[in-house]
């Protein structure tokens, strides 16, 4: 029962990982208290109880009260984050954090829940592939809308402070720098599931050693620098040169994932 009660726990700390993200993104702390907040925060609170439960009957069937096994300690590791991560919302009421806890915490309990050996769900079929590399296309294309949406904004701007009659066929600058912002906003919340999904198949079908795969590391890296590159941009403002620079490195990192592929041992979209 504790492998169950440990898959609920995966299950809706996935779901908190996904919610938290517009509520952490929102323009204004009072909007990241509203909304999708109190999806992630009763999610995590209840992810974490079913993780205790999942800890506790684990520790107990194996005959000893601390964790020994590397799952054990990995499932432990993933409470006391997701603990630490509460605690910080509860004195700062803040979810900012959540955008990497969150998303942390559940690759530690996919380690720990699906075990090679173990009971697993019906995750590898045919049709959670496709949705895992359906959502990462998503998530690239509105990469490359922002990057495009950018590039203009900063034609038009070079335009205006030289005097130069505007473009007519391009939007103004305020709404070009809010088709890269959204853009962003849209995808990146598709690269984080289609990651997540991915993990879990990954995991069930191939085992921990899949983490070490270099396009895999490079895939993590990825939605770090898409996810640093969100927050710069909805809370300091950037425009212009920079953001255009920004957006152009993490592009670079997404072709450095495609390219990875040659080194993969389980990434290789090869025709049969």
């Amino acid at each position: 029962m504790s492998l169950l009660w440990l898959k609920v726990a995966v299950l809706l700390y996935g779901i908190a990982a996904l919610a938290v993200l517009p509520a952490a993104l929102a323009a204004t702390p009072e909007r990241s208290r509203s909304g999708w907040s109190r999806i992630a925060i009763p999610t995590t609170i209840a992810a974490l109880l079913f993780h205790f439960v999942s800890l506790a009957e684990m520790l107990n069937a194996a005959h000893h009260r601390l964790p020994v096994e590397t799952h054990e300690i990995q499932s432990l590791f993933a409470l006391l984050l997701a603990a630490a991560f509460l605690l910080v919302y509860w004195r700062f009421r803040t979810v900012s954090l959540g955008i990497f806890v969150l998303p942390l915490v559940f690759l530690l309990g996919v380690l720990a829940a699906f075990r090679p050996g173990q009971e697993t769900l019906p995750i590898h079929s045919t049709g959670w592939i496709l949705l895992h590399i359906a959502l990462l296309l998503a998530a690239y294309a509105a990469l490359i809308l922002s990057l495009l949406a950018s590039l203009f904004y900063l034609i038009q701007e070079r335009r205006l402070k030289k005097k130069a009659p505007t473009l007519l066929w391009l939007p103004p600058l305020e709404t070009t720098d809010q088709i890269a912002l959204k853009s962003l906003l849209y995808g990146f919340p598709c690269m984080t599931a289609g990651l997540l999904i991915g993990s879990v198949i990954a995991q069930q079908t191939i085992g921990s050693t899949f983490f070490l795969d270099p396009k895999v590391l490079l895939s993590f890296a990825m939605w770090f620098a898409y996810a640093i590159m969100i927050f710069i941009r909805r809370h300091s403002g950037l425009r212009g040169r920079r953001a255009v620079y920004l957006s152009s490195f993490v592009f670079l990192v997404v072709l450095a994932v495609w390219a990875a592929n040659q080194l993969s041992s389980v990434h290789r979209f090869t025709t049969p």
